[in-house]
């Protein structure tokens, strides 16, 4: 299939997901309206179902849909062509293409009626609004001068925080934003700020080079901040028509044949372990040659231009498949079961309601009295959950800090070994040259942040399992709790209405799951982006952003502080002192890294010692936060059942209820949200079916 048809492709299944998920929005939108109606109304009836928690769900899930868009984020090398192939994605060359990564400009691309370029600012500075040429020109440096702000690790723009490119396309239109990052070989803090943004997006572009087959830079950045964290990246090896042209004979078939089977090979030696899935090898979904220059031509000449190949139809089409069908789904079947759970409570609301309006008050109110130890029972489900919670808690946060603890100390171990791949290529000799010294410093200091902080990368992928775990017990809990939880409330509806329990109200599936502990066990979360692991982020809980958040002021700050300067600092004089200067290079390099090591060792205890509590309290910050959020939904839930009943009470005994009316009135309120549900659950039907 040609890139102009799987393009159309997209735009069309991009623009039936906007509508879907705008019409689903406006659904659950007009299930808040219809609740705050009826609250307000109810409250001079038979009193209020206190249904104030489900608006506000509905609300927020609402607007998610309604405003949601899908974020790719794109990562690479310097000079790997990332904004060429942005440009030839969006088919107009709208990014400068010649930005140096040193300039360190985060760009977010997104959709506006009118062409803007929108430049933020990290000092104060009210954002600037600057048109395409300006943007164009005054974002870039002289490749000798980016060169030289790299070795000095210094910015081209320290003031600039990012810069927002609003333009009217077609692809940003359907709701798609691309984040631009800077290259990933720029400085350590630098990267951060791009990789920053990965559990924020949906999916990655990581571009490659076909020239240079996965090299050292891009293999540690895979290594240490994408493989194993459920994050779903599309590889594009770029400039894959340049393999043609490296050739003797470029004419000759067969040598084109070889030299690019050889380069498959070489590409999947490297990537095949990124795009494993439970077992399941998806590395052609995942991975895609492409030419990103030719097919900017092609467009800009004719814009329905096949783009053939180019491997453009190719990733389309796979990127149409991954938004689509994958996350598209999963985004509207959150607005369903959200939906599905409102009505639920509406339907237990209201027939609990309805038998009680005939009851004397007196009869009421000794009705009411019979389940208080059924509430207390409903008190003491909460208060062993959360007794679990801060349990796993305690374990984890204690676990994980021992673990960063005796990480750090074990560092020594095989520092001589790890460090290797690290150590300047500037010659060892000069050191001796004291004009030279300067440059080798912060060479060495360059290599030793590298070190840090792939080595703290590595030991927070597994803090990251170990929290995965966490949250998988506790969400398996929260289901258990749920369930013992859903049949207390029964027996409060049966002892107060005298009535069986309705066959919505029994329990046994996932929709049947009180509220509090759908949200506590991940079923359903209001979450943009990368949803790994329980991202609780209905309430903007999502504990991999914590320890992201975490990690990078970690990995730049105290920990390059603490053993930066007591380690270089000394080491500056250990190396006028072993003799370099009459030694041979492989025997410098030696000497360098136990001399190194012989001063990372003497400060490695107090480092581990002193970054214990930090790392304790930034986990447990991760389940103080998931506890706060969990503990007030179910006592919201409590509350709201008491309410219920002690309204009912109020307007029973300050006024006459008119009860056929108010019979009426909630039969009409569960029809009408039943209808709003019904559209939301064919809008969805539909939509799945049309995909799959």
């Amino acid at each position: 299939m040609t890139t102009q048809m799987e393009t159309k492709v997209l735009l069309k299944d991009l623009g039936r997901f906007a509508q879907v998920r705008g019409e689903m929005g406006k659904n659950l939108a007009n299930m808040a309206n219809i609740l705050e109606t009826a609250e307000s109304i109810g409250q001079e009836n038979s009193g209020k179902l206190e249904l104030d928690g489900d608006i506000e769900d509905l609300k927020r899930t609402s607007k998610n849909l309604i405003e949601g868009v899908f974020r790719l984020l794109v990562l690479g090398d310097m000079k790997r062509g990332k904004s060429t192939f942005l440009n030839a994605l969006i088919g107009e060359k709208l990014l400068p293409s010649d930005v140096n990564p040193c300039t360190a400009i985060l760009t977010l691309l997104r959709y506006g009626n009118e062409k803007k370029v929108t430049v933020y600012f990290n000092d104060g500075k009210s954002p600037e609004t600057v048109d395409f040429k300006s943007f164009k020109t005054n974002y870039t440096i002289d490749p000798a001068e980016a060169k030289k702000l790299e070795k000095e690790q210094k910015q081209a723009f320290p003031n600039i925080d990012y810069a927002v490119v609003e333009y009217p396309l077609s692809l940003l239109e359907k709701g798609v934003e691309i984040v631009d990052s800077p290259g990933l070989n720029d400085t350590e803090a630098r990267n951060e700020l791009s990789l920053g943004y990965i559990n924020n997006c949906h999916a990655i572009l990581f571009v490659l080079r076909a020239s240079q087959p996965c090299t050292l830079a891009e293999r540690r950045y895979l290594e240490n901040y994408l493989k194993d964290r459920g994050l779903t990246v599309f590889f594009l090896i770029n400039a894959w028509d340049q393999v043609k042209d490296s050739l003797i004979d470029p004419d000759d078939p067969e040598e084109l044949e070889e030299a690019e089977e050889k380069l498959h090979r070489v590409f999947k030696a490297n990537l095949a372990e990124y795009c494993m899935i439970d077992g399941v090898d998806i590395y052609h979904d995942r991975v895609f040659p492409i030419s990103s220059l030719p097919a900017l031509r092609q467009q800009l000449k004719d814009p329905n231009s096949p783009l053939e190949n180019t491997g453009f139809p190719e990733f389309m089409g796979a990127l149409n498949t991954f938004l689509t069908k994958e996350k598209a789904i999963g985004q509207l079947r959150q607005g369903k079961i959200l939906g599905k759970q409102i009505y639920n409570n509406v339907r237990e609301a209201v027939s609990s309601r309805i038998p009680l309006l005939q009851q004397d008050i007196q009869e009421l109110k000794e009705r009411i009295a019979s389940v208080a130890p059924e509430f207390e029972e409903l008190t003491q489900i909460r208060d062993d959950f959360n007794e679990e919670i801060r349990k796993v808690r305690d374990d984890k946060a204690k676990k994980i800090a021992d673990s960063f603890r005796n990480y750090v100390l074990n560092l020594g171990n095989t520092f001589e070994v790890d460090f290797l791949q690290y150590q300047p290529d500037l010659k060892f000799l000069d050191f001796l040259n004291q004009s030279k010294r300067e440059g080798f410093e912060k060479e060495l200091q360059q290599a030793f942040e590298r070190y840090i902080n792939d080595k703290l990368s590595e030991w927070s992928l597994g803090a990251e399992k170990e929290m995965d775990m966490a949250f998988a017990q506790l969400s398996l809990s929260a289901r258990s709790y749920g369930d013992s939880y859903n049949k207390v409330t029964n027996k409060i509806t049966q002892k107060l209405t005298g009535q069986k329990i309705p066959s919505f109200m029994s329990g046994g599936n996932e929709e049947d799951t009180p509220s509090w502990a759908k949200w506590a066990a991940g079923i359903f979360s209001m979450a943009q982006g990368n949803l790994a692991g329980l991202a609780m982020a209905g309430a903007g809980f999502d504990w991999k952003n914590i320890i992201l958040n975490f990690i990078t002021v970690l990995g730049v700050g105290t920990i390059m502080t603490a053993l930066t300067g007591i380690v270089l600092g000394p080491l500056r004089l250990a190396l006028l002192g072993l003799g370099v200067g009459i030694m041979q290079a492989d025997q410098a390099r030696k000497e360098l890294v136990k001399a190194t090591k012989k001063e990372l060792l003497k400060h490695l205890p107090s480092v581990a010692q002193e970054q214990w509590q930090p790392v304790y309290d930034a986990i447990k910050e991760c389940f103080d936060t998931y506890e706060k959020e969990v503990m007030a939904r179910i006592n919201e839930d409590i509350r709201s059942r008491k309410a219920q009943l002690d309204n009912l009470v109020a307007q029973k005994e300050s006024q006459e209820i008119n009860n056929n009316a108010e019979l009426t009135r909630l039969e009409d309120l569960t029809t009408a949200i039943k209808s709003e549900l019904d559209q939301v659950e064919s809008q969805y039907q539909e939509f799945f079916m049309a995909v799959s």
